[in-house]
């Protein structure tokens, strides 16, 4: 075995990232690692990069156990890495960034000619036939790919890890990249690669482990492992009870509610297929997929966060090119990372609550102070946020009541239309429950909301319809009794199945 993990264990405050983790990489395959949002992916890549220090474990590379104190020392030890956004430096030409400290050197000086010779030949191996003295940044992303393996495999050689490599690629491009990496397997490099895209993994791996809520899970060879089953495996079934309190059935002969938004040819090429979308008042439409499928794109669409397709309502259109418009226009998000996107975590509860109404309202019309306390208390009763008062640092919270403060914003500007990407992530079962009633509440008063969640039990608890995404594509529509967790894995894992939309 070329690469084994035994027992791998990181924590963090607050946090139990990897428990009791195990992986082997053979010299000669391509194994991929793959998992959702959280699995413990990116902090088993950092702990055999030497990014991290685990906190128990062994890691063994070529039968000798190892612990890299840093990205360099693994790199010397036969790691390398290469990232989805590439680490080089495009302002330098492809032989510098190649050559980049162990340049050919004659008294001190680079040689210049020397370090063309030498880059040419690392690319004829690849067979890239390119200008090497030309800058990095003028070529596409798929050759700056290629160069960084170049540059990643002689700088270690035994082991590379591939994170997320095709995620900015057309088809074309991965082709040719995988042409490489088949290249590098038959050369005897253990090659980890990191995906989303099960067509990909399907098409170019070997072997495939999965990681969930930081545990493994299983390692298979892909040759005995069917889609469905696989997403099973990511996605897992366990979701808290309270779930359950919210399952009605879905009733095929129920009345359609009335017309509200209408979304034409929303999406762009290279990021969400353009996609046509109709939402009725009152109604929650589900968004199922796995990460990295184009849920969240597709909302920033929605949101007028990327720019693409139309909207209108009953009064006409409705323009999305900017989020200012957007909330305008009575929309809301409440996006998937509420730390870096959400909260403004040293301002107050007041203060946050207050943000999405003020930026409505504009900045010449400050909200006066006493509103907007009259509005943190409401919301902080409404929602039960847990703070000692309106006064207190956003970031003092725990998760499931900056989730909470992040609601209670866009609830306070009254949107038609809200959508929630992952609204019950990272959350205590407690503020899960109550949010899941929420939703709930928000429908009955009329409001229409887009609900994103890997939890397919609560999509369908809470959804009236599922939208399916698969590999940036929205490829079915499930209603009524199609509502049901067979349904959505099989509509992910398969491109002909019921329900399919252009």
């Amino acid at each position: 075995m070329l690469l084994s993990i035994r027992s791998l264990t990181k924590r963090f405050p607050g946090t139990l990232a990897l428990d009791d983790v195990r992986f082997d990489l053979k010299a000669g395959e391509v194994h991929a690692l793959l998992g959702e949002n959280g699995a413990g992916k990116s902090t088993l890549i950092k702990c055999l990069t030497g990014a991290y220090r685990p906190d128990g474990g062994d890691i063994t590379l070529d039968g000798e156990k190892i612990s890299p104190r840093s990205t360099s020392e693994a790199q010397e030890l036969g790691i390398g890495t290469v990232y989805q956004e590439v680490n080089l430096l495009p302002n330098l030409t492809v032989a510098q960034n190649l050559c980049f400290g162990r340049e050919p050197r004659r008294m001190g000086m680079i040689q210049t000619r020397a370090m063309t010779r030498q880059a040419d030949a690392m690319l004829e191996a690849y067979g890239l036939d390119i200008d090497v003295t030309r800058d990095l940044g003028l070529y596409s992303v798929a050759i700056q790919q290629i160069v960084a393996i170049a540059r990643a495999v002689a700088l270690s050689g035994k082991v590379l890890i591939l994170d997320e490599p095709t995620a900015s690629l057309d088809a074309r491009e991965v082709e040719m990249l995988f042409e490489v990496v088949r290249g590098l397997r038959e050369k005897g490099l253990g090659i980890v690669f990191v995906s989303h895209f099960l067509d990909q993994v399907f098409e170019l791996s070997d072997r495939v482990t999965v990681l969930r809520n930081g545990r493994h899970v299983v390692t298979e060879d892909i040759a005995e492992l069917d889609r469905v089953k696989l997403i099973e495996h990511m996605l897992g079934h366990a979701l808290e009870t309270e779930v359950d309190d919210h399952a009605t059935p879905h009733d095929d002969s129920a009345p359609k509610r009335p017309e509200m938004l209408k979304f034409r040819q929303m999406g762009r090429a290279g990021v969400v297929h353009p996609f046509d979308l109709d939402v009725r008042q009152g109604e929650v439409v589900g968004l199922a997929g796995l990460l990295g499928s184009g849920r969240t794109e597709s909302a920033e669409f929605l949101f007028g966060l990327r720019s693409g397709g139309t909207a209108t309502d009953t009064d006409g259109d409705v323009p999305l090119d900017t989020p200012r418009k957007a909330i305008a226009a009575g929309f809301g998000f409440a996006p998937e990372d509420r730390k870096t996107d959400g909260i403004v975590a040293d301002l107050s509860v007041r203060e946050n609550i207050a943000l999405a109404l003020q930026a409505a309202r504009g900045w010449a019309r400050p909200i006066p102070r006493a509103e907007q306390a009259r509005l943190a208390d409401m919301y902080i009763e409404r929602l039960d946020i847990r703070t000692s008062d309106a006064e207190k640092r956003v970031g003092e919270l725990s998760g499931g009541n900056q989730q909470k403060v992040v609601l209670a914003r866009w609830l306070a500007m009254n949107p038609r239309f809200l959508i929630l990407d992952e609204p019950t992530r990272g959350i205590d079962v407690g503020a899960h429950a109550e949010i899941l009633r929420l939703i709930h509440e928000l429908t009955a008063e009329g409001m229409a909301l887009l609900v994103i969640s890997s939890e397919l039990d609560e999509l369908i608890a809470v959804s009236d319809r599922v939208i399916v995404v698969r590999d940036r594509r929205h490829v079915a529509e499930l209603t009524g009794s199609d509502i049901r967790t067979d349904t959505i894995v099989h509509a992910i894992a398969h491109r002909d199945d019921i329900g399919e939309v252009a």
